[in-house]
């Protein structure tokens, strides 16, 4: 009923810039909170950056300063700036979004995810 796609992953060297962007598509009456989340080899799924409907954010401490999370509200879609990269930053990111389906409740949909390395 809904979908996420994600774009914009790659290989960049430290110090560079990358910018995600995720839209979500479907039977969609109304999205709530947005966010990403990563996932290094290895290591558990950490929340990388929210953002609600009103524009309200929040980031893990290990990235405030250098990333940036916005959303385009009648696209359907959240972005999530990333400047500053670190090689700790190489990770599968997934984005998410907690979505009102018509005629159902809410549930949060992933997206299928997308590779981020940053070489040192």
């Amino acid at each position: 009923q809904v979908q996420l796609v994600e774009s914009g992953g790659g290989l960049v060297q430290a110090g560079g810039s990358l910018r995600l962007s995720c839209a979500a598509s479907g039977s969609i009456f109304s999205i709530n909170a947005m966010g990403w989340y990563r996932q290094a080899p290895g290591k558990q799924r950490e929340l990388v950056a929210s953002i609600i409907s009103g524009g309200g954010t929040v980031y893990a401490d290990s990235v405030k300063g250098r990333f940036t999370i916005s959303r385009a509200n009648a696209k359907n879609t959240v972005y999530l700036q990333m400047n500053s990269l670190k090689p700790e930053d190489t990770a599968v990111y997934y984005c998410n979004a907690d979505v009102v389906v018509y005629g159902t409740n809410g549930r949060r949909y992933w997206g299928q995810g997308t590779q981020v390395t940053v070489s040192s």
